[in-house]
């Protein structure tokens, strides 16, 4: 496979969008090299633009002359997208598929493409957009390391990359492609702590949101448990015990928990 492979991207939304920004923008991948299709173009047509990107509605025309076909469709509608692919023998050249729909496994797309097709599962989430994403790939069977090189590069420039087996996909999916939602959340919760105690709203939003980036940024640059980091802030008798133990009474860690269960258990099912 050449080092710039001739990319499908079919399905130019949101993650179609920022996976080509990443590609054109963060790592030099030649614009040129990359074919957008989508069914209705006109929403992307601007960003293709001014990526560089031709965008056009022929989605079987662009993954035939492709090396790899990322999918960047809503898993509702890949399997008509596979089946119109697979009838119209644009992907009878088997090309490298990378599918990004949750839920979906390799078993299902084994199944909706032609025999011998490498195909790799992958899920990235929301802060892909900024280049501050994960995501995580699952082989499937005969997928090469230089097959599975060319799905990391397409992700690389967006965050970090991980590789897993697919049985951990869902768990994946519930924590970190649902994630950012739930951490959202948190960090309403926490301006609103703050402007419950005087603190003007924007700064109290801007004041928590560093803070979690930082406190991340502590976790993976360190290599240290969290409990541990904790532990380093919290000293006998003061202000941050007294608010943890507020937290417990409210049962923080089983609901985040379990918030994450119940949207891995809705991801298994999307497929």
């Amino acid at each position: 496979m050449s080092q710039s492979p001739k990319l499908a991207i079919l399905g130019f939304g949101t993650m179609g969008q920022a996976i080509s920004a990443g590609l054109v923008e963060a790592s030099g991948y030649p614009a040129a090299r990359i074919q957008a299709a989508d069914t209705h173009p006109a929403s992307g047509k601007a960003r293709a633009a001014a990526l560089g990107i031709d965008l056009s509605n022929q989605v079987e025309a662009a993954a035939k002359g492709a090396e790899v076909v990322l999918l960047c469709v809503k898993p509702k509608e890949l399997k008509g997208l596979l089946d119109g692919l697979t009838a119209a023998g644009a992907l009878d050249h088997r090309p490298l598929v990378v599918s990004i729909a949750a839920g979906t496994t390799l078993e299902f797309l084994t199944a909706h493409t032609p025999g011998g097709t490498p195909l790799v599962r992958a899920m990235p989430n929301t802060p892909c957009s900024i280049r501050k994403g994960m995501t995580v790939l699952a082989p499937g069977p005969g997928v090469t390391e230089a097959q599975l090189a060319a799905a990391r590069a397409l992700f690389e420039p967006l965050g970090r990359v991980m590789d897993l087996d697919e049985k951990h996909m869902d768990a994946v999916t519930g924590l970190s492609a649902s994630g950012p939602a739930f951490m959202f959340v948190i960090l309403e919760s926490l301006a609103e702590g703050g402007v419950q105690c005087g603190l003007p709203r924007a700064v109290a939003v801007e004041l928590a949101a560093q803070m979690t980036l930082g406190a991340a940024s502590m976790v993976l640059e360190t290599g240290r448990h969290p409990a541990a980091l904790k532990d380093e802030v919290t000293t006998p008798a003061g202000c941050t015990i007294a608010g943890l133990m507020v937290l417990e009474d409210g049962r923080i860690r089983s609901v985040v928990a379990r918030g994450i269960e119940r949207a891995t258990q809705v991801a298994a099912g999307l497929g």
